[in-house]
């Protein structure tokens, strides 16, 4: 009888054994499931969009002079070759491009794009539509038709600021000032109300218009630059704006020339190449 009762409290004592085991070893399995239960999966962050053309003003220094190198009338013969020369430059410079010739010109749409999308280094601005058609006093003396003509090339160039340069014509709208001849007036009003502004030029680089090749050399157009700042023959001072045409540096000759003419001009410490929205008076929204 006692041999049965002790192998009974033996038995007894394994059962709690067993138990007290298997509770353990359930609740290491209930721990580690929990454990697996609290891990987080973390979810990248997105960056922010950032607008490259969130217009903001540039702070200019005072002991530096500005350079506004600007291209007429592309997309056209030549476009390219003076994007792909500024891009190896490294030097700021903007185009004023026409809606129409973007239109006929196979790849003029590409190349208005590469222009709009290189931006902060290259400017695209607003060079009108049909470039009056190059009858400019029937153009200016309907100024209702004008203005329109520019709204179209904006649009159809999505060109990102209200930036424009007459055709045929420097006048200035910029601040609210507005400098004009009797001819453009009545559309620089039109456009200026519209809140446009209207960039000319100090400088010019003429071509021959036969050939569309150059005129004057980049040591003598350097050296207009020189003077042109040295005797304040500016808009603004201290600021000097520069025209060219596309077409002009077609030929690999006279992109040397253009290639030249930027040499010179970097050679000058004070030199600062600009894009046209930077140039004093100039307000944009955006």
């Amino acid at each position: 009888m006692a041999f049965i009762k002790k192998n009974i409290m033996l038995e007894i004592v394994c059962i709690l054994a067993l138990s007290h085991s298997m509770a353990c070893s359930n609740g290491q399995v209930q721990d580690t499931t929990r454990q697996k239960d609290t891990v987080m999966i973390s979810t990248p962050i997105p960056k922010p969009v950032v607008d490259k053309f969130a217009w903001k003003p540039l702070v200019q220094d005072s002991t530096k002079l500005y350079i506004y190198l600007t291209f007429d009338d592309g997309p056209q013969a030549g476009t390219e070759i003076c994007y792909d020369l500024l891009k190896e430059a490294n030097v700021k410079a903007s185009f004023f491009m026409v809606g129409l010739h973007s239109a006929k010109k196979r790849d003029g749409k590409t190349l208005v794009s590469r222009i709009r999308e290189s931006y902060p280094q290259i400017l695209l601005a607003n060079h009108s539509y049909t470039h009056a058609n190059d009858k400019y006093i029937y153009f200016y003396q309907h100024p209702l038709m004008a203005e329109q003509d520019f709204y179209k090339a904006q649009d159809s160039l999505h060109v990102p600021y209200k930036i424009i340069r007459l055709p045929g014509n420097s006048a200035w709208v910029t601040g609210g000032k507005l400098r004009a001849t009797h001819l453009v007036k009545p559309v620089t009003e039109l456009l200026d109300s519209a809140g446009y502004n209207v960039i000319g030029w100090d400088v010019e680089w003429h071509f021959n218009h036969k050939n569309a090749r150059p005129v004057q050399s980049p040591e003598k157009l350097a050296a207009e630059v020189d003077s042109a700042f040295a005797q304040n023959h500016t808009h603004v001072k201290n600021q000097v704006v520069i025209l060219s045409h596309d077409r002009m540096f077609q030929r690999p000759e006279d992109a040397d020339s253009l290639a030249k003419f930027i040499n010179i001009l970097k050679q000058n410490p004070r030199y600062v190449f600009e894009t046209v929205d930077h140039y004093p008076g100039v307000v944009l929204g955006h």
